[in-house]
């Protein structure tokens, strides 16, 4: 008699004999529907972590702008209705790279390349000018932002370059071509100029490099030199050194470049444990520029108070942790250099926003992922963690989920 184990694969079970064929067929089919529902716990814990940061996302957002979109737009669901619109789109943007396998985007890295590039010099061209940057393309009722289409092509070029070049890396030149990208992405970035952005760009192109296995002198010598970059960029433009000198001084200029640091921080500090209530917050009355952008974590900690801080923080926390879970159970190396990179885009990007908030960091500009207005940033931020979700589905379950320790029998009565 032929016994089937259930955790025999499914092909293995065709080619065992049966003489009830029927009964084998539907038994078999029934347990390839078992094993399509199946989902790993992280990538389950991934999708309802993504899916709580964009609804506190939409519900914070309309909080936020209510006033301003009354005064500028007539309507108080002005931006909430444009940012549901593209969170749909985000949404559906997740679904799809859910299931495509993420090793399919090998090969169109050098189309991301092109397109990133294109984008970045058209927006220099013919792009928006908005208080004085140029970061914006205008397709009809749509913006399109170049910067973050750059994250995305630099996170699965370097990604394709590196996993290629594995057993190689002792060798500056196989991992050259990674940087020399980031510095095209920079110097066109910084020509908008988004320095905020160029940073981000560097966050992922580091966590590439450390994930890779490049060597820690090599890394040290980068991220000096990185620093150092910053650091004069930060100094070349008037404004940028404004914000720096704020950061360093917050309290000798609040009423001009000192301003949006204090009055965010005084929102934040007003919240207390619990908070003014949902929607009751007074900073969003003109009090605090760039409330539903830049500084929406200010209205939270004002209108949910510590508690809603801590959630927010949480859920980048538990984000961060099963993206690098999700990278060091990957099944290659392409797919945990997807995972780190992707991890390291998302908590970086908001750690920098974080700190400008509560004053830790200078103002940067950068938004907050999930939480602040941005269509282009939402669905490539969705893009991404799609991705991340479909090298979840295909990781091996660990040791000792695969094999679980017998049950011990109970002892048998000696006779007497």
């Amino acid at each position: 008699m032929t016994t089937v184990s259930p955790r025999v694969p499914i092909a293995r079970l065709r080619s065992i004999g049966n003489p009830f064929a029927r009964a084998g067929r539907s038994v078999l089919e029934r347990l390839e529907r078992r094993e399509q529902l199946a989902r790993p716990p992280a990538y389950v814990v991934l999708c309802a972590t993504v899916a709580v940061l964009n609804i506190v996302g939409l519900v914070m957002i309309l909080s936020a702008s209510s006033v301003a979109a009354l005064s500028d737009y007539g309507s108080s669901w002005y931006f909430f209705d444009r940012q549901l619109v593209w969170a749909v789109l985000g949404l559906a943007t997740f679904l799809l790279t859910a299931r495509i396998d993420y090793r399919r985007w090998r090969r169109f890295a050098p189309f991301l390349l092109v397109f990133a590039v294109a984008t970045l010099t058209v927006v220099l061209v013919g792009g928006k000018l908005v208080s004085g940057s140029q970061r914006w393309i205008v397709l009809g009722p749509l913006q399109l932002q170049p910067s973050e289409i750059a994250k995305l092509a630099l996170l699965v070029c370097g990604a394709e370059i590196l996993a290629k070049r594995t057993d190689r890396l002792d060798d500056v030149r196989s991992w050259r071509p990674v940087v020399a990208i980031f510095v095209v992405f920079a110097v066109l970035v910084m020509k908008e100029p988004d320095l905020a952005s160029t940073i981000v760009l560097g966050v992922i192109a580091g966590a590439l490099l450390i994930v890779a296995g490049v060597r820690a002198k090599h890394l040290a010598q980068m991220i000096g030199i990185a620093i150092a970059g910053a650091g004069v960029l930060s100094l070349l433009a008037g404004y940028r050194r404004a914000r720096m000198f704020s950061f360093l001084h917050p309290g000798h200029d609040v009423g001009n470049t000192g301003y949006q640091l204090y009055r965010s921080l005084i929102a934040i500090g007003s919240g207390g444990v619990s908070g003014v209530g949902l929607g009751a917050g007074r900073a969003k009355w003109f009090f605090l520029p760039n409330a539903h952008t830049d500084f929406i974590f200010a209205i939270i900690g004002e209108e949910l108070g510590f508690v809603g801080c801590l959630l927010v923080l949480g859920l980048f926390v538990g984000l961060g942790l099963v993206g690098l879970r999700i990278a060091r159970r990957a099944p290659d190396r392409f797919g945990t250099l997807i995972a780190t990179g992707v991890t390291a885009w998302i908590v970086g990007q908001a750690a920098i926003n974080l700190g400008a908030v509560v004053g830790l960091l200078p103002v940067s500009g950068v938004p907050l992922p999930f939480l602040s207005v941005g269509g282009t940033s939402l669905v490539i931020t969705m893009f991404g963690v799609g991705v991340v979700a479909n090298i979840a589905r295909q990781t091996a379950p660990s040791p000792n989920r695969a094999r679980p320790r017998p049950r011990k029998r109970p002892a048998r009565a000696r006779a007497s």
